[in-house]
């Protein structure tokens, strides 16, 4: 059984809207953990039962950059172009603090 923070930050990357973003560092914080902690955020949502079916391209670094590799590439900027989110030459958000989703405090 996944620990509570765990549960938590599989809910909260299900929140993401369409269109809009967060960075690890924001999703720990939001699951309650040390904004330390969000190198190891991606590795706790891999662990998701439905992980292939988490909104990862809405997950970014906390510039704006966001990693393509070879595998997945193709798929995220197709995402990225079908919820209108666009990335300057530098694979960074353009208007990136307008995107960022503020998760509601509880």
């Amino acid at each position: 059984m996944p620990s509570p923070l765990v549960q938590k930050l599989w809910a909260l990357a299900r929140q993401i809207p369409p269109g809009r973003v967060t960075t690890y560092g924001l999703l720990a914080v939001a699951a309650g953990a040390h904004p330390r902690m969000a190198q190891m955020v991606s590795h706790l949502l891999s662990r998701a039962p439905d992980a292939d079916k988490l909104p990862w391209h809405r997950i970014v670094y906390s510039n704006g950059h966001v990693w393509l590799d070879d595998n997945c590439k193709n798929q995220r900027l197709k995402l990225y172009r079908k919820e209108n989110i666009k990335l300057d030459k530098n694979l960074r958000i353009i208007d990136f603090d307008k995107l960022v989703y503020p998760f509601p405090i509880r």
